[in-house]
């Protein structure tokens, strides 16, 4: 049985998509007079994708062997980066936090020396960061945050 893939497309086609943007910013330098290293394809961008699934995956296998999570995520994913967005393989690439979009965090992640998947901090929650506006709605982990929006505290805790 083939298991579901860990990222999804998304609507490409709506209007004020925000790469279209950086469409037109590759089509006038590849059809300029610009050097080679300038004018390059589109191929190298990924536009569309939505990761959730493969950051809440890796959030329910905390605990877990790493070796066989990284396995199971690889098999399941278009290209492998986007798990080091949320995973580091070293202390001084870690962080309590990662900010995946506008107004969505996740906990970061860390292999521990017995190579297994562990939060880097597992006591941040949804109440320990506050909005950085009251427009959007802020989430950690997929849960809403449950802070106020404070104009006078303009900083998340420090990662």
């Amino acid at each position: 049985m083939k298991k579901s893939p860990l990222f999804r497309k998304v609507n490409t086609t709506a209007h004020g998509a925000p790469h279209r943007s950086k469409r037109l910013e590759f089509d006038i330098a590849r059809r300029s007079d610009a050097s080679e290293s300038i004018r390059q394809g589109m191929r190298g961008r990924r536009c569309g994708f939505d990761y959730t699934p493969l950051f809440r995956f890796l959030l329910s296998k905390v605990g877990c062997t790493w070796n066989d999570v990284h396995s199971e995520a690889v098999s399941r994913l278009d290209h492998p980066d986007p798990i080091f967005w949320l995973v580091a393989l070293c202390p001084e690439d870690e962080k309590e936090y990662v900010r995946v979009g506008e107004s969505t965090f996740y906990s970061g992640l860390r292999v521990d020396e017995n190579g297994k998947l562990q939060k880097v901090n597992p006591q941040l929650g949804p109440e320990s960061l506050s909005p950085s506006c009251k427009c959007c709605t802020h989430t950690f982990n997929g849960l809403r945050f449950t802070q106020p929006f404070n104009p006078t505290k303009l900083e998340w805790p420090s990662a």
